[in-house]
C-alpha cells in the first residue's frame, strides 16, 4: 500500500510516518507544502528518508497559498466568531491540493494526516480530498492507533530514535505559514493561563516595541492589496512586508476561545501581524467605495463565510457561490489607507479613492445647498408609522 503522508516534520506526523511503516506495512511518501512556515520546509525531506519514507516531495505553495486562499478571505472580510483571521483554516485546502496531486502521481491508494479526532483539521484535511479525488482512501492515525496524547507520542519518538522539536518542558503545539502561527495544547489549554511571553515569533511584546509610532500606507484594486509604503508589490512580497512592519510593533496577537466545528470549545493564540493591518486597510478603502445596503449585506454574509472556511467547507458550493459574489462586490474596492501602529495598536487614520461614494458637501456640518434638512421630517415621520402603537409608551 502506498500512503502520501501531509508530513511536517514535527511530533505528530514523525511519529505517524513510522506507524504507518510498522503497523500498515506502507510505503509512505511524505509530502510538504510550503506555506511560508519557515526553515522547518526546506528541513522536512531529510527527516522524512531519515525516518523511513520511501520518498519525499516538497513542495514552494506559497504564491498559490497568498492568492488563491489569504486574498480571497481578505476579499471577504473573513473573520471567525469576531476575532480569528482563519490563518490554518486557509491554508489547509492549499495543502489539500497539493497532497492530492502527489497522490495521483504517485499512483497511491490513500493519504494520511496528523490531525487529531478533537480538531478542525481532519474535517478541512478530509472534506477537501473527498471534493478533489475522492477515490483516495484517508487514514487518520489519531482515530486509530492507542497512544492517548502528545506525552505518549514523545515517548514512542524517544524509542526509536526520531528527533522531534517539542519537549516536556514546553509542550504547546505550533503551526506557522505566510499568514499566521497559532498556538494550542499543553499550557495553553487552562483559559486563564497566560501565554508564556517567550513563545511568540511574529510578533515583539507590545511592551518592548517602538517608543515612536509609525505610519503605513496600503494600496488596494479590487480588493486586494497591491501597494504597501507606496512600493508595488507581488502578493507574497507585500505580506511579508506588512508581517515585518506590523510585527516589530506587536500588532496582530489575539487570544481567544473558540468553537471547534465538533463541539469543543479550544483555546487558541494566533499571531497575524499582516494579515491584521491588510484587513484594518481593506475595510477602510471598503467604507468609501461600497454602497451601503451593498456592504451590509456583505457584512452579514462574514459570519457565515468564515464558518463555512473554519468548517472545512473550502471547495463546497456554498463557498464558491459566495465567493462570486463578494468578487463582483469587490470590483470597486480600490484606493489608499493610511494606518498608524504603535504600541499593539492598529489605527486608520485616512483613507482615499478614485472610487470614493464619499461626498463632503453632503456630509459637511457647514452650509451646503445640496441637503435639505427639513426633508428629514418627512424621513422620520414615515419610518415611525410602524413604530407608533407598538410600544407600551412607558419610558424609562
Amino acid at each position: 500500500m502506498k500512503v502520501v503522508l501531509a508530513y511536517s516534520g514535527g511530533l505528530d506526523t514523525s511519529v505517524i510516518l513510522a506507524w504507518l511503516r510498522e503497523e500498515r506495512g506502507a510505503e509512505v511518501i511524505a509530502y510538504t507544502a510550503d506555506v511560508g512556515q519557515g526553515a522547518e520546509a526546506g528541513e522536512a525531506k531529510e527527516k522524512a528518508m531519515a525516518t523511513g519514507a520511501v520518498d519525499a516531495v516538497v513542495e514552494d505553495l506559497t504564491e498559490r497559498f497568498v492568492t488563491g486562499a489569504v486574498f480571497p478571505a481578505l476579499r471577504a472580510g473573513a473573520v471567525y466568531e469576531g476575532q480569528y483571521l482563519l490563518g490554518t483554516s486557509l491554508a489547509r485546502p492549499i495543502i489539500s491540493e497539493g497532497l492530492v496531486r502527489t497522490a495521483l502521481a504517485f499512483d497511491a491508494d490513500a493519504i494520511s494526516h496528523g490531525a487529531t479526532g478533537k480538531g478542525n483539521d481532519q474535517v478541512r484535511f478530509e472534506l477537501s480530498v473527498a471534493a478533489l479525488a475522492p477515490q483516495l482512501r484517508v487514514i487518520a492515525p489519531w482515530r486509530e492507533w492507542d497512544l492517548d496524547g502528545r506525552t505518549a507520542l514523545m515517548e514512542y519518538a524517544r524509542e526509536r530514535g526520531i528527533p522531534v522539536p517539542v519537549t516536556k518542558q514546553d509542550p504547546y503545539s505550533m503551526d506557522a505559514n505566510l499568514f499566521h502561527i497559532s498556538y494550542e495544547g499543553g499550557i495553553l489549554e487552562d483559559p486563564w493561563e497566560a501565554p508564556p511571553p517567550k513563545m511568540f515569533r511574529l510578533t515583539v511584546d507590545p511592551t518592548d516595541a517602538p517608543d515612536q509610532p509609525e505610519e503605513v500606507v496600503i494600496g488596494f484594486e479590487h480588493g486586494n492589496p497591491v501597494t504597501i509604503g507606496g512600493r508595488e508589490l507581488g502578493p507574497v512580497e507585500l505580506l511579508a512586508e506588512a508581517n515585518q512592519i506590523a510585527g516589530r510593533h506587536g500588532v496582530g496577537r489575539v487570544d481567544l476561545v473558540e468553537n471547534r466545528f465538533v463541539g469543543i470549545k479550544s483555546r487558541g493564540v494566533y499571531e497575524t501581524p499582516g494579515g491584521t493591518i491588510l484587513h484594518l486597510a481593506h475595510r477602510a478603502v471598503e467604507s468609501l467605495t461600497l454602497d451601503r445596503e451593498v456592504l451590509h449585506i456583505r457584512d452579514g454574509l462574514i459570519p457565515r463565510y468564515a464558518q463555512i472556511v473554519y468548517n472545512g467547507f473550502w471547495f463546497s458550493p456554498e463557498r464558491i457561490a459566495l465567493q462570486a459574489l463578494v468578487d463582483e462586490i469587490q470590483q470597486s474596492v480600490s484606493g489608499e489607507a493610511r494606518l498608524v501602529l504603535y504600541k499593539g495598536g492598529a489605527m486608520v487614520t485616512g483613507r482615499r479613492s478614485p472610487n470614493s461614494l464619499y461626498d463632503a458637501d453632503s456630509a459637511t456640518f457647514e452650509a451646503d445647498q445640496v441637503y435639505r434638512q427639513a426633508d428629514a421630517e418627512g424621513f422620520i415621520s414615515l419610518n415611525a408609522l410602524r413604530i407608533r402603537g407598538f410600544g407600551s409608551g412607558e419610558a424609562g
